[in-house]
């Protein structure tokens, strides 16, 4: 006896256990074609948000459809160890135990930094399983076990000896709070406010000649070397070359010409602060300037500012103090509000400082090459191809890569140091050979050397992703197979710091791509169109979103708002004013009524008493040929759907079919009148149709679709829905079809023509089709007579010339006559027609414009241009019989 509630909670829990039993996700190479998918690691902090859901919710429809096609699906969780934010999180953990890191060795550190990784790192896999994700998880890794840390200490030193990789002095973007150097692409910006300080630089000699220079940072002017003007500014033109005073502390600099001064910006005039603005460096180099730095690392004043009351002072408390200090001195000219794009720590969101520092960087452009051509010929498709332009102007416009950081926490840099002398090994004893040799000193020991304290970048361990997962570089059994991946699922944002590189790492060690095509998705968004976060407070949370709806109907809720790349609105109504989520998603309702609509479909299919002696009623065998024909079609259009990766598309296509054509009609046609059997061949068409309706939707729906595969019919070990055969495309009869859909529209016109005539829905009424050629025809398809009598409540049926009393409509291209004595009211009915004529006129004029289209009618196939020139056919036939019909009022 099936149960009236369908309960997502239970019926979850206990499929996902099933599968995990029967290792459904495990694989292991054999002669099958693989289908190979690598998590986007998250972060080993992380928990789940919104946009893994959606992402991980992408890579199980894909890993699932694949593994029902028969293909060797191996899907590869794991986490990233995330340095910047795994080290912050275990710094403050011991801060509260009252232990700072700068008292403990690293060695020590790092106990703690594992110790706190084992005991909450990973708890994102644990919640991918609640969402349904089949990854193998026997294959679970992490970027800094050992394996894959020797695999970035053996890329380091391949890269270096390449003559790809280097340690100079470069101006670095500087994360204050996390005391680290950042990439570029680690630096996010924003308009912000802020304020130009108009500041007075005093010729030497002179109290009242001098310059105005307009600046952001007035703190960094005791680091100032230089004043630069345009050379072709006639303002400034007789004071280059001689020197004016910094304020407050008097010192001397010279005011030089350079073309790169913006005559238009402030004053037109920049102080030359070479360690702290990368512009202002490379001014700085072209006329040999000294450069000063100000800042510590944490961002506070050094004892270069000369000043006693500022030195130690945070750059900013530093900031308001020189608004006083400069008006008490006589310099401060104004104080000017603007707005400027600052630039803020992706990681911590603290501002950013332009530093010069003595690091590690990859020569990029020697990677980039191959790794461009390989997206701009194709041999990796991005989908939606339109992100190939943001890929080509990054990788055009590229810039080495900054790899070292100043934390403890990730893969140590293979570099030791003797001297002057530095050496790049893959272990301390290899290096201590090289150094032996470099000095001819065979008495030296490892303990004379000194490692590299940095680590090395996060994205430098990703990057080796799709090969280190299968340690590519130790087990070519294991890479040749999977290597490279079918498809990388991941968010357009990381297109450079992870995407590009990847691409780059592929051809450098293993000659070929990481992936054949990559599918971006967009960001979640709330109804205001901003990106979800805790800090907004505008996302739901997302496990109790599972709790509440089931993995099916979230799942269901988070695909049904995505298009291909685009942006995912997550309908999760927000009040402003108290900052809650109203409503957490109507989208997620939606799929949990879905997943209620299906449990109600079954009960009443299970609920029927089965005949094997009935014959098969004309009406079913009509319902039975339909719906196959259907069925046929929407495989074809679900193949076609995820070959270009338009999955929204795809499963909003499978519920409309699932829910309208399946429940509201095919079930309808077919269900035997109230406790009256039905025949077995329907039956057993029925249970069919179902079963392969759910194999369809398992990939976006998978529990309650495996619960209903074993609901519908008794099944042996391991006969389940996750592992059965997905449904091959086949041909399909399109005119059959196009004749279904009148038939549907005939008994909706019956159905309306009841609601507008105030007639009972199930009062026995007449309906006469006008005779003509088309409509014997029509009538002619078996059992289509029958099942629009049944499905409209027809006591008859016929093809006449007569026009009864009632009232007249089209369907298709034939006229019809609905017979009852009841008065109609004429006005109505004139009304009604001039619409429908509006209607009508409105699609021949598209149909038109299309087939006037040289464009079109040149490029599409012939059975795309001949249904559009049938279309337009019957079109012109259905108006020309409304204009008929209009005539007579």
């Amino acid at each position: 006896m099936l149960p009236k509630q369908y309960s997502s909670a239970e019926t979850e829990q206990n499929w996902y256990a099933h599968w995990m039993r029967h290792g459904y996700f495990r694989s292991v190479p054999d002669d099958r074609e693989p289908f190979t998918v690598v998590i986007p690691p998250p972060n080993v902090t992380g928990v789940l948000h919104m946009g893994h859901m959606l992402n991980n919710t992408i890579q199980d429809i894909l890993v699932r459809k694949a593994r029902m096609e028969g293909k060797n699906a191996c899907w590869v969780p794991g986490t990233d160890h995330a340095s910047i934010a795994t080290e912050a999180k275990v710094v403050a953990m011991l801060r509260e135990k009252g232990i700072r890191k700068a008292d403990i060795t690293r060695e020590e550190f790092l106990e703690h930094a594992f110790a706190w990784k084992d005991k909450y790192g990973g708890i994102i896999l644990e919640q991918l399983k609640t969402l349904g994700a089949s990854c193998d998880w026997d294959r679970t890794r992490f970027t800094m076990e050992p394996k894959l840390s020797a695999a970035v200490v053996r890329v380091f030193v391949d890269l270096y000896k390449k003559g790809k990789l280097y340690r100079a002095h470069r101006m670095v973007n500087w994360d204050v709070e996390a005391k680290t150097v950042l990439s570029n692409e680690e630096v996010v910006y924003h308009e912000e406010q802020a304020q130009l300080f108009h500041v007075l630089y005093r010729l030497e000699g002179s109290e009242t000649e001098g310059i105005v220079i307009a600046t952001q940072r007035p703190e960094t002017i005791f680091a100032d070397v230089a004043v630069a003007v345009n050379p072709s500014d006639e303002r400034y033109a007789h004071l280059v070359g001689k020197r004016v005073r910094i304020p407050l502390i008097d010192r001397p600099v010279p005011v030089i010409a350079d073309d790169y001064v913006d005559q238009a910006f402030g004053t037109g005039a920049l102080k030359i602060t070479p360690a702290h603005d990368q512009n202002d460096y490379a001014i700085g180099q072209r006329f040999g300037l000294e450069v000063i730095d100000v800042l510590n690392e944490d961002g506070t004043l050094n004892e270069h500012a000369v000043l006693p009351e500022l030195i130690g002072k945070d750059r900013f408390v530093a900031r308001k103090m020189m608004k006083g200090l400069l008006d008490a001195s006589g310099t401060l000219v104004k104080l000017e509000d603007y707005r400027t794009n600052i630039g803020r720590s992706e990681r911590t969101n603290t501002v950013v400082e332009p530093r010069l520092s003595l690091q590690w960087f990859v020569d990029m452009n020697t990677l980039a090459k191959q790794a461009l051509d390989a997206v701009e010929g194709g041999e990796v498709k991005f989908y939606p191809d339109h992100y190939r332009n943001m890929y080509r102007h990054w990788m055009s416009n590229i810039r080495d890569w900054c790899v070292s950081r100043q934390l403890w926490w990730g893969q140590r840099i293979p570099a030791w140091y003797y001297g002057e002398h530095v050496f790049v090994e893959e272990t301390a004893e290899v290096a201590l050979e090289s150094a032996r040799k470099a000095t001819g000193n065979p008495a030296l020991q490892i303990s004379d050397l000194r490692q590299e304290e940095d680590v090395v970048d996060t994205w430098f361990s990703s990057w080796l992703w799709p090969i280190s997962v299968f340690d590519g570089f130790e087990n070519e059994k294991e890479v040749a197979y999977y290597y490279p991946t079918s498809v990388l699922v991941t968010g357009w944002d990381i297109i450079f710091f992870w995407v590009a590189r990847m691409i780059m790492a592929g051809y450098e060690w293993r000659g070929e791509r990481p992936f054949e095509h990559v599918y971006f998705t967009g960001m979640v968004r709330d109804q205001y169109r901003r990106k979800m976060s805790k800090s907004l407070g505008n996302s739901p949370d997302s496990m109790e979103l599972l709790h509440k709806y089931g993995a099916d109907g979230v799942r269901f809720g988070l695909l049904s708002s995505s298009p291909a790349g685009g942006d995912l609105v997550f309908d999760a109504p927000f009040d402003k004013a108290t900052k809650q989520i109203i409503n957490e998603s109507a989208l997620c309702e939606q799929g949990r009524n879905f997943c209620n609509k299906l449990w109600n479909a079954l009960r009443l299919v299970k609920g029927w008493t089965v005949s094997e002696d009935l014959p098969v009623p004309a009406a079913n065998l009509y319902a039975v040929r339909w719906f196959e024909e259907s069925l046929e079609r929407r495989i074809a259009e679900q193949h076609e759907l995820f070959a270009e990766y338009r999955l929204s598309e795809a499963l909003k296509s499978l519920y409309t079919f699932i829910w309208d054509d399946f429940c509201s009609w095919y079930l309808e046609m077919v269900k035997p009148d109230y406790e009256q059997p039905i025949d077995a061949a329907t039956y057993a068409a029925t249970l069919r149709f179902f079963e392969r309706s759910m194999q369809l939707l398992h990939p976006f729906m998978p529990f309650v679709t495996e619960e209903i595969w074993h609901r519908l019919r008794e099944r042996r070990e391991g006969d389940d829905c996750i592992v059965s055969r997905y449904p091959a495309a086949a041909d399909f009869d399109k005119a059959f079809l196009y004749q279904g859909d009148i038939a549907k529209d005939l008994v909706a016109k019956v159905r309306e023509a009841r609601n507008n005539h105030q007639l009972k829905p199930r009062d026995p009424l007449m309906l006469v089709a006008k005779d003509s050629p088309s409509a014997r025809s029509f009538f002619a398809i078996e059992g289509l007579r029958e099942t629009i009598q049944k499905l409209a409540f027809l006591e008859k049926l016929e093809i006449s010339d007569a026009e009864p009393q009632g009232t007249s409509f089209v369907a298709g291209t034939e006229k019809y006559f609905l017979a009852f004595e009841k008065a109609v009211d004429a006005e109505a009915e004139k009304e009604k027609l001039l619409k429908e004529l509006e209607h009508a006129r409105s699609f021949v004029a598209s149909v038109q414009a299309k087939l006037s289209n040289e464009k079109f009618v040149g490029s599409a196939p012939a059975a795309v241009a001949d249904n559009e020139r049938k279309k337009l056919s019957d079109g012109q036939a259905r108006l020309a019989i409304l204009e008929e019909m209009l005539n007579k009022y």
